[in-house]
């Protein structure tokens, strides 16, 4: 296992013990850091391992983050419309 694939294993278990502290905003406040820094690991692992395995990790942070996912799409279908 590569640099790439070992620092989004990292992420995803950062997001869960993330999910587990509690929160008074939800955690939106460490959605938004999860997400600042998922993108660039995510790139990093399309650069290194190609885009299969980039769609696979982005797929995973999509299930461990689903509510800005539901809320950007939310937001696209209502900017649409």
């Amino acid at each position: 296992m590569n640099l790439s694939l070992l620092l989004a294993c990292a992420w995803a278990v950062a997001a869960n013990l993330a999910a587990m502290v509690p929160s008074r905003d939800n955690h939106w406040r460490l959605a938004y850091v999860l997400i600042a820094v998922g993108i660039p690991i995510l790139g990093y692992v399309t650069y290194q391992n190609g885009p299969w395995w980039g769609v696979a990790v982005l797929v995973a942070g999509m299930s461990i983050l689903r509510w800005p996912v539901i809320y950007l799409g939310r937001w696209l279908r209502n900017f649409v419309r």
